[in-house]
């Protein structure tokens, strides 16, 4: 019975041992994270000097009534939004976004 229990505490100590060396080991090894920040890439047609959020309010809403009240308009916005999406997901996701409310 003592034999059996020291053979256990035994096994266990070797395990533990195990684990400590490997985990120092792994973190020797581990290469430190790199992080790469490139600055943003700017077009000229991407940034407007007379940008205005209370206009962009006022163009949302008119877009949101166009979508409402034109089929045709919705039609449209439907083909250009939707119409480059290849996966069938994805694609079906789109054009059922127009039906929401």
């Amino acid at each position: 019975m003592i034999m059996n229990a020291a053979v256990t505490l035994a096994t266990a100590a070797v395990c533990l041992a195990t684990i400590a060396t490997a985990s120092v080991a792994y973190a020797q090894t581990r290469r430190p994270t790199v992080v790469v920040k490139h600055p943003p890439i700017v077009s000229p047609g991407d940034v407007s000097t007379s940008w205005d959020a209370r206009q962009n309010v006022i163009d949302s809403k008119a877009y949101e009534r166009l979508l409402a009240t034109n089929p045709a308009f919705r039609q449209q916005r439907k083909g250009i939004e939707c119409g480059p999406i290849t996966d069938p997901e994805l694609h079906q996701s789109c054009l059922a976004s127009f039906e929401r409310n």
